[in-house]
Protein backbone atom coordinates (compact mmCIF):
# COMPACT_ATOMS: atom_id res chain seq x y z
CA UNK A 1 0.00 0.00 0.00
CA UNK A 2 0.74 3.84 -0.66
CA UNK A 3 0.15 6.16 2.16
CA UNK A 4 -1.44 9.81 1.31
CA UNK A 5 -0.70 12.25 4.39
CA UNK A 6 -1.26 16.28 4.08
CA UNK A 7 2.20 17.82 3.60
CA UNK A 8 3.07 21.61 3.34
CA UNK A 9 5.30 23.13 0.80
CA UNK A 10 8.41 21.65 2.62
CA UNK A 11 7.19 17.74 2.66
CA UNK A 12 6.81 17.55 6.45
CA UNK A 13 3.60 16.57 7.21
CA UNK A 14 0.83 19.02 8.58
CA UNK A 15 -2.58 18.41 10.41
CA UNK A 16 -5.28 17.25 7.62
CA UNK A 17 -7.78 20.42 7.41
CA UNK A 18 -10.65 20.39 9.47
CA UNK A 19 -13.00 21.93 6.83
CA UNK A 20 -14.21 20.30 3.75
CA UNK A 21 -15.25 22.27 0.40
CA UNK A 22 -18.80 23.82 0.22
CA UNK A 23 -21.11 24.84 -2.43
CA UNK A 24 -22.50 28.47 -2.30
CA UNK A 25 -25.49 29.07 -4.20
CA UNK A 26 -28.86 26.79 -4.88
CA UNK A 27 -29.40 24.92 -8.18
CA UNK A 28 -31.01 27.06 -11.36
CA UNK A 29 -34.56 26.32 -11.60
CA UNK A 30 -35.78 25.11 -15.14
CA UNK A 31 -36.07 27.45 -17.61
CA UNK A 32 -34.89 30.54 -15.70
CA UNK A 33 -31.39 32.30 -16.51
CA UNK A 34 -28.51 30.46 -15.59
CA UNK A 35 -26.73 32.08 -12.57
CA UNK A 36 -23.19 33.95 -13.34
CA UNK A 37 -21.22 33.83 -10.39
CA UNK A 38 -17.96 31.61 -9.73
CA UNK A 39 -19.13 28.88 -7.41
CA UNK A 40 -17.67 28.89 -4.20
CA UNK A 41 -15.09 25.79 -3.07
CA UNK A 42 -14.59 26.48 0.34
CA UNK A 43 -16.80 28.90 3.51
CA UNK A 44 -15.18 31.08 5.93
CA UNK A 45 -17.16 33.00 8.65
CA UNK A 46 -17.68 36.88 7.94
CA UNK A 47 -15.40 39.15 10.17
CA UNK A 48 -18.38 39.90 11.78
CA UNK A 49 -19.97 36.60 12.47
CA UNK A 50 -18.71 35.54 16.46
CA UNK A 51 -17.18 32.23 16.62
CA UNK A 52 -19.21 29.77 17.79
CA UNK A 53 -18.29 27.58 20.70
CA UNK A 54 -16.75 24.53 19.81
CA UNK A 55 -18.75 21.56 20.80
CA UNK A 56 -17.53 17.49 20.35
CA UNK A 57 -17.61 15.60 17.68
CA UNK A 58 -21.22 13.45 16.83
CA UNK A 59 -21.39 9.83 18.58
CA UNK A 60 -18.83 7.96 15.72
CA UNK A 61 -21.57 5.38 15.14
CA UNK A 62 -24.46 8.24 14.80
CA UNK A 63 -21.69 9.93 12.46
CA UNK A 64 -21.00 6.98 10.32
CA UNK A 65 -24.76 6.09 10.12
CA UNK A 66 -25.31 9.94 8.79
CA UNK A 67 -22.24 9.86 6.32
CA UNK A 68 -23.65 6.14 4.88
CA UNK A 69 -27.09 7.98 4.21
CA UNK A 70 -25.50 10.90 1.97
CA UNK A 71 -22.69 8.20 0.38
CA UNK A 72 -25.28 5.67 -0.75
CA UNK A 73 -26.34 8.82 -3.36
CA UNK A 74 -23.17 8.86 -5.22
CA UNK A 75 -22.90 7.82 -8.83
CA UNK A 76 -21.40 4.43 -9.76
CA UNK A 77 -20.99 2.50 -13.24
CA UNK A 78 -24.46 1.35 -14.58
CA UNK A 79 -25.84 2.21 -11.07
CA UNK A 80 -23.93 -0.74 -9.97
CA UNK A 81 -22.90 0.17 -6.27
CA UNK A 82 -19.47 -1.98 -5.79
CA UNK A 83 -18.39 0.24 -3.26
CA UNK A 84 -17.71 -1.72 0.50
CA UNK A 85 -16.91 0.22 4.24
CA UNK A 86 -15.72 -1.57 6.83
CA UNK A 87 -14.96 -0.31 10.57
CA UNK A 88 -12.40 -1.74 12.36
CA UNK A 89 -13.53 -1.99 15.75
CA UNK A 90 -12.46 -5.16 17.07
CA UNK A 91 -8.79 -5.31 18.82
CA UNK A 92 -7.18 -7.25 16.20
CA UNK A 93 -9.10 -5.69 13.07
CA UNK A 94 -8.26 -2.11 14.60
CA UNK A 95 -4.30 -3.10 15.44
CA UNK A 96 -3.98 -4.08 11.64
CA UNK A 97 -6.00 -1.36 10.11
CA UNK A 98 -3.47 1.14 12.59
CA UNK A 99 -0.61 -1.05 11.29
CA UNK A 100 -1.72 -0.75 7.55
CA UNK A 101 -1.86 3.30 8.38
CA UNK A 102 1.27 3.37 10.12
CA UNK A 103 3.54 6.57 10.35
CA UNK A 104 5.30 7.77 7.29
CA UNK A 105 8.21 9.79 5.82
CA UNK A 106 7.23 12.87 3.70
CA UNK A 107 8.07 10.36 0.68
CA UNK A 108 5.12 7.88 1.39
CA UNK A 109 7.56 5.13 2.74
CA UNK A 110 6.08 3.45 5.90
CA UNK A 111 8.65 3.71 8.85
CA UNK A 112 7.91 1.22 12.34
CA UNK A 113 7.61 3.82 14.93
CA UNK A 114 4.39 5.09 16.45
CA UNK A 115 3.03 1.86 16.32
CA UNK A 116 -0.81 1.80 18.57
CA UNK A 117 -0.53 -0.76 21.57
CA UNK A 118 -0.93 -4.41 20.36
CA UNK A 119 -4.43 -3.98 22.08
CA UNK A 120 -5.69 -1.86 19.83
CA UNK A 121 -7.56 0.60 22.60
CA UNK A 122 -5.28 3.78 21.49
CA UNK A 123 -6.43 6.54 23.55
CA UNK A 124 -9.70 6.67 21.94
CA UNK A 125 -9.48 9.62 19.52
CA UNK A 126 -9.13 7.76 16.40
CA UNK A 127 -11.49 5.46 14.18
CA UNK A 128 -10.49 3.58 11.11
CA UNK A 129 -12.92 2.64 8.24
CA UNK A 130 -11.52 0.37 5.16
CA UNK A 131 -12.72 0.71 1.63
CA UNK A 132 -13.22 -2.27 -0.32
CA UNK A 133 -14.67 -3.03 -3.66
CA UNK A 134 -17.34 -5.80 -3.49
CA UNK A 135 -16.22 -8.07 -6.18
CA UNK A 136 -19.66 -9.41 -6.44
CA UNK A 137 -21.10 -6.20 -7.82
CA UNK A 138 -18.38 -5.33 -10.10
CA UNK A 139 -18.58 -5.01 -13.70
CA UNK A 140 -16.35 -7.24 -15.87
CA UNK A 141 -17.24 -7.42 -19.37
CA UNK A 142 -14.68 -5.33 -20.48
CA UNK A 143 -11.13 -4.24 -19.29
CA UNK A 144 -11.66 -0.63 -18.50
CA UNK A 145 -14.30 -1.65 -15.98
CA UNK A 146 -11.55 -2.45 -13.72
CA UNK A 147 -10.78 1.53 -13.66
CA UNK A 148 -14.46 2.28 -13.14
CA UNK A 149 -15.30 0.44 -10.68
CA UNK A 150 -12.05 2.45 -8.85
CA UNK A 151 -13.92 5.03 -9.70
CA UNK A 152 -16.90 4.67 -8.36
CA UNK A 153 -15.70 3.44 -4.77
CA UNK A 154 -13.56 6.88 -5.22
CA UNK A 155 -16.87 8.72 -5.54
CA UNK A 156 -18.23 7.12 -2.48
CA UNK A 157 -15.59 7.28 -0.56
CA UNK A 158 -14.97 10.60 -1.13
CA UNK A 159 -18.79 11.37 -0.01
CA UNK A 160 -18.20 9.35 3.12
CA UNK A 161 -15.21 11.00 4.02
CA UNK A 162 -16.53 14.59 3.60
CA UNK A 163 -19.59 13.78 5.57
CA UNK A 164 -18.08 12.43 8.66
CA UNK A 165 -15.41 15.48 8.72
CA UNK A 166 -18.70 17.62 8.71
CA UNK A 167 -19.73 15.89 11.99
CA UNK A 168 -16.18 16.30 13.91
CA UNK A 169 -14.14 13.08 12.29
CA UNK A 170 -11.13 14.64 9.98
CA UNK A 171 -9.45 12.30 8.02
CA UNK A 172 -5.85 12.31 9.58
CA UNK A 173 -3.84 9.83 7.21
CA UNK A 174 -4.68 7.67 4.34
CA UNK A 175 -2.99 4.50 2.45
CA UNK A 176 -3.76 3.10 -0.70
CA UNK A 177 -3.73 -0.30 -1.60
CA UNK A 178 -0.84 -1.20 -4.59
CA UNK A 179 -1.09 -2.25 -7.97
CA UNK A 180 -2.21 -1.05 -11.18
CA UNK A 181 -5.66 0.25 -11.74
CA UNK A 182 -6.66 -1.90 -14.73
CA UNK A 183 -5.71 -5.38 -12.89
CA UNK A 184 -8.78 -7.64 -13.51
CA UNK A 185 -10.14 -8.63 -11.26
CA UNK A 186 -9.13 -6.10 -9.20
CA UNK A 187 -7.52 -7.81 -5.99
CA UNK A 188 -6.34 -4.73 -3.96
CA UNK A 189 -5.58 -6.06 -0.01
CA UNK A 190 -6.84 -7.85 2.39
CA UNK A 191 -7.10 -6.88 5.77
CA UNK A 192 -4.91 -9.39 8.04
CA UNK A 193 -6.17 -10.42 11.47
CA UNK A 194 -9.96 -9.43 10.36
CA UNK A 195 -12.81 -10.89 9.44
CA UNK A 196 -12.87 -9.70 5.56
CA UNK A 197 -15.54 -11.00 3.41
CA UNK A 198 -13.77 -12.83 0.31
CA UNK A 199 -15.79 -11.02 -2.26
CA UNK A 200 -13.98 -7.44 -0.87
CA UNK A 201 -10.93 -6.25 -2.25
CA UNK A 202 -9.33 -3.64 0.60
CA UNK A 203 -8.22 -0.31 -1.02
CA UNK A 204 -7.92 2.32 1.32
CA UNK A 205 -7.59 2.52 5.52
CA UNK A 206 -8.31 6.02 6.72
CA UNK A 207 -7.18 6.79 10.13
CA UNK A 208 -10.03 9.39 11.42
CA UNK A 209 -9.22 11.82 14.28
CA UNK A 210 -12.41 13.79 16.60
CA UNK A 211 -11.77 17.32 16.56
CA UNK A 212 -13.76 20.49 18.15
CA UNK A 213 -16.79 21.05 15.71
CA UNK A 214 -18.57 24.48 15.88
CA UNK A 215 -21.66 25.51 13.66
CA UNK A 216 -19.97 25.89 10.32
CA UNK A 217 -19.87 22.02 10.58
CA UNK A 218 -23.52 21.60 11.00
CA UNK A 219 -23.83 24.11 7.83
CA UNK A 220 -21.49 21.92 5.69
CA UNK A 221 -23.16 18.79 6.41
CA UNK A 222 -26.51 20.34 5.28
CA UNK A 223 -24.91 22.00 2.32
CA UNK A 224 -23.02 18.65 1.26
CA UNK A 225 -26.47 16.16 2.27
CA UNK A 226 -28.34 18.99 0.02
CA UNK A 227 -25.99 18.64 -3.02
CA UNK A 228 -26.02 14.49 -2.67
CA UNK A 229 -29.79 14.92 -3.16
CA UNK A 230 -29.82 17.29 -5.86
CA UNK A 231 -26.86 15.52 -8.06
CA UNK A 232 -28.40 13.71 -10.94
CA UNK A 233 -27.05 11.81 -13.56
CA UNK A 234 -29.65 13.85 -16.35
CA UNK A 235 -29.69 12.34 -19.55
CA UNK A 236 -32.41 14.87 -21.04
CA UNK A 237 -31.20 17.43 -23.53
CA UNK A 238 -29.51 20.67 -22.00
CA UNK A 239 -30.33 24.11 -22.68
CA UNK A 240 -28.13 25.75 -25.42
CA UNK A 241 -27.25 28.49 -23.15
CA UNK A 242 -23.41 28.71 -22.70
CA UNK A 243 -21.36 28.21 -19.29
CA UNK A 244 -19.44 31.27 -18.08
CA UNK A 245 -16.15 31.09 -18.04
CA UNK A 246 -15.72 31.79 -14.25
CA UNK A 247 -17.93 29.16 -13.45
CA UNK A 248 -15.99 27.11 -15.49
CA UNK A 249 -12.90 28.15 -13.89
CA UNK A 250 -14.83 27.61 -10.36
CA UNK A 251 -15.25 23.96 -11.46
CA UNK A 252 -11.32 23.73 -12.12
CA UNK A 253 -10.13 24.65 -8.73
CA UNK A 254 -9.55 20.85 -6.75
CA UNK A 255 -10.90 21.04 -3.20
CA UNK A 256 -7.81 18.90 -2.01
CA UNK A 257 -10.22 17.74 0.58
CA UNK A 258 -9.77 14.25 2.19
CA UNK A 259 -9.62 11.62 -0.44
CA UNK A 260 -9.09 13.53 -3.20
CA UNK A 261 -5.91 15.07 -1.58
CA UNK A 262 -3.12 14.71 -3.97
CA UNK A 263 -5.20 13.58 -7.33
CA UNK A 264 -2.86 14.40 -9.50
CA UNK A 265 -6.40 14.66 -12.22
CA UNK A 266 -6.59 17.36 -15.27
CA UNK A 267 -9.85 18.89 -15.94
CA UNK A 268 -10.55 20.37 -19.06
CA UNK A 269 -13.61 22.15 -20.51
CA UNK A 270 -14.01 21.59 -24.38
CA UNK A 271 -16.09 25.00 -25.26
CA UNK A 272 -15.54 25.39 -28.54
CA UNK A 273 -17.57 24.55 -31.22
CA UNK A 274 -14.90 22.88 -33.25
CA UNK A 275 -14.18 20.67 -30.05
CA UNK A 276 -17.47 19.98 -29.28
CA UNK A 277 -18.13 18.94 -32.93
CA UNK A 278 -15.37 16.63 -32.92
CA UNK A 279 -16.56 14.71 -29.93
CA UNK A 280 -20.25 14.94 -31.28
CA UNK A 281 -18.75 13.33 -34.85
CA UNK A 282 -16.84 10.46 -32.64
CA UNK A 283 -19.93 9.17 -30.55
CA UNK A 284 -21.82 9.19 -34.10
CA UNK A 285 -19.17 7.22 -35.26
CA UNK A 286 -18.46 4.59 -32.05
CA UNK A 287 -20.67 5.68 -29.88
CA UNK A 288 -22.09 2.08 -30.85
CA UNK A 289 -19.75 -0.23 -29.98
CA UNK A 290 -21.32 -1.69 -26.42
CA UNK A 291 -24.15 -2.25 -28.13
CA UNK A 292 -22.50 -4.52 -30.75
CA UNK A 293 -20.11 -6.43 -28.42
CA UNK A 294 -22.08 -8.90 -26.94
CA UNK A 295 -20.45 -9.31 -23.44
CA UNK A 296 -20.35 -5.76 -22.81
CA UNK A 297 -24.16 -5.42 -23.94
CA UNK A 298 -25.45 -8.43 -21.90
CA UNK A 299 -24.12 -7.10 -18.77
CA UNK A 300 -25.35 -3.58 -19.76
CA UNK A 301 -28.92 -5.26 -19.96
CA UNK A 302 -29.10 -7.18 -16.72
CA UNK A 303 -28.74 -3.78 -15.15
CA UNK A 304 -31.68 -2.40 -17.34
CA UNK A 305 -35.09 -2.85 -15.33
CA UNK A 306 -38.57 -2.69 -17.24
CA UNK A 307 -39.82 0.23 -15.12
CA UNK A 308 -39.39 2.73 -12.00
CA UNK A 309 -41.10 0.29 -9.46
CA UNK A 310 -38.88 -2.66 -10.45
CA UNK A 311 -35.69 -0.17 -10.22
CA UNK A 312 -36.65 0.53 -7.01
CA UNK A 313 -37.33 -2.89 -5.41
CA UNK A 314 -33.76 -4.18 -6.48
CA UNK A 315 -32.22 -1.12 -5.52
CA UNK A 316 -29.93 -0.61 -8.61
CA UNK A 317 -29.50 -0.58 -11.97
CA UNK A 318 -31.92 2.13 -14.02
CA UNK A 319 -34.98 2.07 -15.70
CA UNK A 320 -35.38 1.87 -19.15
CA UNK A 321 -35.94 5.20 -20.29
CA UNK A 322 -33.46 6.32 -18.29
CA UNK A 323 -30.79 5.33 -21.08
CA UNK A 324 -32.66 7.51 -23.43
CA UNK A 325 -34.56 9.69 -21.65
CA UNK A 326 -38.56 9.90 -20.78
CA UNK A 327 -40.40 7.78 -23.33
CA UNK A 328 -43.91 7.26 -23.53
CA UNK A 329 -45.31 3.68 -22.84
CA UNK A 330 -45.45 2.23 -26.11
CA UNK A 331 -41.97 3.22 -26.99
CA UNK A 332 -40.58 2.15 -23.73
CA UNK A 333 -42.34 -1.74 -24.91
CA UNK A 334 -40.44 -1.69 -28.33
CA UNK A 335 -37.53 0.09 -27.00
CA UNK A 336 -37.39 -2.55 -24.01
CA UNK A 337 -37.67 -5.95 -26.78
CA UNK A 338 -35.08 -4.35 -29.03
CA UNK A 339 -32.57 -3.71 -26.67
CA UNK A 340 -32.83 -7.46 -25.84
CA UNK A 341 -29.45 -8.93 -26.36
CA UNK A 342 -30.55 -11.49 -28.50
CA UNK A 343 -32.26 -9.18 -30.34
CA UNK A 344 -29.48 -6.62 -30.39
CA UNK A 345 -27.37 -9.39 -32.15
CA UNK A 346 -29.85 -9.69 -35.25
CA UNK A 347 -30.53 -5.58 -35.51
CA UNK A 348 -26.71 -4.62 -35.21
CA UNK A 349 -26.18 -6.37 -38.54
CA UNK A 350 -28.92 -3.95 -40.22
CA UNK A 351 -27.23 -0.95 -38.29
CA UNK A 352 -29.14 -0.49 -35.12
CA UNK A 353 -26.44 0.09 -32.89
CA UNK A 354 -25.48 2.97 -35.46
CA UNK A 355 -29.20 4.32 -34.86
CA UNK A 356 -28.92 4.43 -31.38
CA UNK A 357 -25.01 6.21 -31.50
CA UNK A 358 -26.54 8.76 -33.75
CA UNK A 359 -29.20 9.14 -31.40
CA UNK A 360 -26.89 9.64 -28.34
CA UNK A 361 -24.74 12.13 -30.51
CA UNK A 362 -27.70 14.21 -31.11
CA UNK A 363 -27.82 15.07 -27.37
CA UNK A 364 -24.32 16.00 -27.55
CA UNK A 365 -23.75 18.01 -29.99
CA UNK A 366 -26.20 21.39 -28.79
CA UNK A 367 -24.47 20.47 -25.35
CA UNK A 368 -22.52 23.95 -24.32
CA UNK A 369 -19.64 22.04 -22.90
CA UNK A 370 -18.16 19.08 -22.52
CA UNK A 371 -15.61 17.86 -19.40
CA UNK A 372 -12.84 15.57 -19.99
CA UNK A 373 -11.03 14.94 -17.35
CA UNK A 374 -8.05 12.27 -17.02
CA UNK A 375 -4.90 11.20 -15.04
CA UNK A 376 -1.54 11.91 -15.35
CA UNK A 377 -0.24 9.04 -15.87
CA UNK A 378 -0.83 6.32 -18.62
CA UNK A 379 -1.31 3.48 -17.07
CA UNK A 380 -2.73 5.04 -13.45
CA UNK A 381 -2.23 3.59 -10.18
CA UNK A 382 -4.76 1.82 -8.20
CA UNK A 383 -4.22 4.39 -6.17
CA UNK A 384 -4.74 7.34 -9.10
CA UNK A 385 -8.11 5.66 -10.09
CA UNK A 386 -9.79 5.97 -6.26
CA UNK A 387 -8.25 10.03 -5.69
CA UNK A 388 -10.24 10.34 -9.37
CA UNK A 389 -13.22 9.19 -8.51
CA UNK A 390 -12.47 11.56 -5.07
CA UNK A 391 -12.12 14.23 -7.69
CA UNK A 392 -15.20 13.46 -9.97
CA UNK A 393 -17.28 13.80 -6.58
CA UNK A 394 -16.08 17.25 -5.65
CA UNK A 395 -16.42 18.30 -9.28
CA UNK A 396 -19.88 16.74 -10.01
CA UNK A 397 -21.28 18.72 -6.43
CA UNK A 398 -19.54 21.64 -6.93
CA UNK A 399 -21.26 21.52 -10.76
CA UNK A 400 -24.71 20.93 -8.73
CA UNK A 401 -24.52 23.86 -6.56
CA UNK A 402 -24.10 25.86 -9.31
CA UNK A 403 -27.46 24.12 -11.22
CA UNK A 404 -25.07 22.64 -14.16
CA UNK A 405 -25.79 18.97 -15.14
CA UNK A 406 -23.80 15.78 -16.30
CA UNK A 407 -24.13 12.98 -18.56
CA UNK A 408 -21.29 10.86 -18.44
CA UNK A 409 -20.49 9.42 -22.33
CA UNK A 410 -18.21 6.67 -20.97
CA UNK A 411 -18.87 4.90 -24.10
CA UNK A 412 -16.06 6.44 -25.50
CA UNK A 413 -13.90 5.51 -23.00
CA UNK A 414 -14.16 2.06 -22.56
CA UNK A 415 -12.25 0.37 -25.40
CA UNK A 416 -8.28 1.46 -25.68
CA UNK A 417 -8.54 1.70 -29.29
CA UNK A 418 -11.38 4.12 -28.98
CA UNK A 419 -9.88 5.88 -25.87
CA UNK A 420 -6.80 6.55 -27.57
CA UNK A 421 -8.23 7.96 -31.04
CA UNK A 422 -10.02 10.35 -29.01
CA UNK A 423 -7.38 11.42 -26.97
CA UNK A 424 -5.40 11.92 -30.12
CA UNK A 425 -7.86 14.06 -31.80
CA UNK A 426 -9.03 16.17 -28.84
CA UNK A 427 -5.67 16.39 -27.67
CA UNK A 428 -6.05 14.68 -24.08
CA UNK A 429 -3.23 13.92 -22.77
CA UNK A 430 -2.09 11.15 -19.57
CA UNK A 431 -5.50 8.66 -19.14
CA UNK A 432 -8.65 10.20 -19.99
CA UNK A 433 -11.23 8.20 -17.40
CA UNK A 434 -13.76 10.41 -17.84
CA UNK A 435 -15.61 12.24 -20.60
CA UNK A 436 -19.08 14.34 -20.10
CA UNK A 437 -22.07 16.45 -21.43
CA UNK A 438 -22.03 19.33 -18.91
CA UNK A 439 -24.82 21.91 -19.30
CA UNK A 440 -28.10 23.85 -18.28
CA UNK A 441 -30.83 20.85 -17.79
CA UNK A 442 -34.18 21.57 -19.84
CA UNK A 443 -36.15 19.33 -17.35
CA UNK A 444 -35.80 17.21 -14.01
CA UNK A 445 -34.32 13.87 -14.32
CA UNK A 446 -35.55 11.76 -11.62
CA UNK A 447 -33.29 10.31 -9.17
CA UNK A 448 -31.92 6.61 -9.73
CA UNK A 449 -32.91 3.59 -7.22
CA UNK A 450 -30.58 2.89 -4.25
CA UNK A 451 -29.77 0.05 -1.91
CA UNK A 452 -30.34 0.61 1.62
CA UNK A 453 -27.18 3.02 2.76
CA UNK A 454 -25.87 -0.02 5.40
CA UNK A 455 -25.99 -2.64 2.29
CA UNK A 456 -22.07 -1.88 2.18
CA UNK A 457 -21.31 -0.99 5.69
CA UNK A 458 -20.03 -3.59 8.09
CA UNK A 459 -18.28 -3.90 11.52
CA UNK A 460 -15.21 -6.16 11.33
Amino acid sequence: MTTDRAASPGGAPTPAPTGTPTFTGAPAPTGKPAPTGKPTLTSKPTPTDPPAPPTTPTDFTTALQTAARIAVLSPSSHNCQPWAVAWARSPASRVAAARLVGDAEPGGDLVPRARPPEDGSGDGTYRYLVLGLDRSRSLRSLPAHAVEMLLSCGLHWQLLLRALDAQGWTVDALRFAEGPADAEPVRGAELPGAAWPRSWAALCVARLRAVPAGAEHAEELRTLSAAARARRTNRAPYRPHPVQPALLDGLLTPSGAAAARGADVTVRHLTSGADRAAFADFVARHGGRDFRHRAAWRETHAYLRSNEIEAAARGDGFAIDRLFGPLPWPHRQVMRAALAPATMRILSHVGYHRLLASRLAHLVRPTPVVVAMSFARTEPTLADAVKGGARLADYWLCATGAGLALHPVSVVLQHDDLRAALQSRLGIAGRAFFMSRLGWPATEFPVSPRRPADASLRTI
